[in-house]
Order: C-alpha cells, then sequence, then structure tokens
C-alpha cells in the first residue's frame, strides 16, 4: 500500500528530526562542593527539552548518594563519574561546578576517550598536583574563605550559615536569596585536600570550555581568569551572575553548555 505524498513528508521530517536529535552528544552534569545534583533542575530541564540527553550525578557522601565522610575520597567521586559516562554509547559533554572541575578532569585523566568536551562552569580548572584547598589559597579575591568551618571530628566542612546567601546568590532574587542557606550542605573534607593528578596524554588532549561567572565571590573572577591562561581552554562564555548561574540563569547557562557541545 502506497502512503499518501504528506504522509510520506511528515515521515521523512520526523525522521530527519530524531536523527538530528540522536547526533546531540550526551551531556553529563557534575556539581561542586556543598552541592547535590538537584541544583541542576532547571537547566537539565531545558538541555532535554532541547533534544539531549542528561545525566546528574549526585556524588558520594550525598543524600541522593549516601556515604560515611570517611569513606568518601577524590577517587570515588572519579569513578561515580566514570560509571555515568558509561551508560553512554558516544563521547559526552562533561560539566563540572566549581570543585567539580577537579573531579572532571580526574576524570578526563582516567578514560579521556569517554569524553567529547569538557566544560568549566565557575570551576577550578587544575593542573597536575593541584587540589581544591592549594587553588582556593591562591585566589586573593575569594570572599568564602573567612566563612569555611572545618569539624575534624565529623570530617565535614561547612559555610557558615548568616554569609551563604552573599556568597552564593549574590545579584539572585530576595526568593532565592531566602532560600539558598538552607540548600548550602556539609562537605566531606577529604576529596577538597586531595591532590589531582592530571597529564598531557589524557587529560590535555580532551577538548574544554570555560564559562565564567562575572559577579562570583567564591571563585573570583580574576583567579578564574588565571586559571584559563594556565590552562587554555577552546572557547569562553561569560555569565553575568554569581557562582550559582543554575539558579539565577538557569536558560543563559543552558545555552552556553549548548555552545559548547557543539
Amino acid at each position: 500500500m502506497k502512503l499518501p505524498l504528506a504522509a510520506l513528508l511528515t515521515s521523512a521530517m520526523a525522521f530527519g528530526t530524531s536523527a538530528m536529535a540522536a547526533e546531540k552528544p550526551p551531556i553529563v552534569l557534575v556539581h561542586g562542593a556543598f552541592e547535590d545534583a538537584q541544583i541542576w533542575g532547571h537547566v537539565t530541564a531545558k538541555l532535554q527539552a532541547d533534544g539531549y540527553k542528561v545525566v546528574a550525578v549526585d556524588l558520594p557522601g550525598r543524600p541522593g548518594a549516601p556515604a560515611a565522610p570517611d569513606k568518601v575520597s577524590l577517587d570515588l567521586y572519579r569513578d561515580t563519574v566514570v560509571n555515568a559516562l558509561d551508560k553512554f554509547h558516544h563521547p559526552a559533554v562533561l560539566v563540572g561546578h566549581s570543585f567539580g572541575g577537579i573531579v572532571i578532569a580526574d576524570a578526563a585523566e582516567k578514560t579521556p576517550n569517554k569524553i567529547k568536551t569538557l566544560v568549566f562552569v565557575a570551576a577550578y580548572l587544575p593542573q597536575d598536583g593541584d587540589s581544591l584547598v592549594s587553588m582556593a589559597n591562591k585566589d586573593a579575591d575569594a570572599k568564602i574563605g573567612p566563612h569555611l568551618q572545618n569539624d575534624k571530628a565529623k570530617g565535614l566542612a561547612s559555610i557558615d550559615y548568616s554569609a551563604r546567601a552573599d556568597l552564593f546568590a549574590n545579584g539572585g532574587p530576595a526568593e532565592l536569596r531566602k532560600v539558598i542557606p538552607d540548600l548550602i550542605l556539609d562537605e566531606p573534607v577529604g576529596p577538597l585536600a586531595t591532590p589531582v593528578h592530571v597529564t598531557a596524554a589524557n587529560f590535555g588532549k580532551v577538548d574544554k570550555v570555560y564559562i565564567h561567572t562575572a559577579m562570583d565571590q567564591v571563585i573570583s573572577p580574576s583567579f578564574q581568569a588565571k586559571m584559563v591562561a594556565a590552562t587554555p581552554v577552546r572557547a569562553e562564555y561569560t555569565l553575568p551572575t554569581g557562582h550559582t548561574p543554575f539558579l539565577t540563569d538557569p536558560d543563559g547557562l543552558a545555552k552556553a553548555i549548548e555552545a559548547a557541545a557543539k
């Protein structure tokens, strides 16, 4: 039985749209310290609406992936991300926010062939031997240092409650500033001080993009620029936000991630 011309055209257009969607790389989102995968909710919805397959990873030690602080390590974070990459048959765009930049760099060192592009969102862009602690100590313009607390008995770091809105939602609406202090989690301290090992042969050969945040109080814009100068990237984008663009400008962040993915 022959199909009418209109039906054939509709079928061809649907196949073309499906083929285009299939060509889009999968995207894996990795949160930073004091966060969990819920931060990516709005960005995930936007990316999925635009035809991307998206996985938002919960690193161990969060409510969504419970683990005792003394059982959490940078290696465990890395392997959690690598396991997420294993779900796809094609190289993924791997996005890391803040401390997540160190985690995705570690994953790229282990499995560079599984990654199409690394996207650093207001993130630490490490060189060999760097850790969050060592890099944060070099960021003279960051405002977070005086507000960090370290509970050695529990193995957890925390941020002063009264400083959280200014640090993480500066420039954001009043409603967000009101709720964000209760969204900030305590963080296992072990991975924060662990040096990451990266080489030119693995991490160095993976495509990289940096998304700057122009009003950042946690990783200062000046330090973001210094990191990119030390480890050049293919492309740079800048959002007019503080440290949490996934909350204050999710559409702008999704657009930048999609530009990086092309």
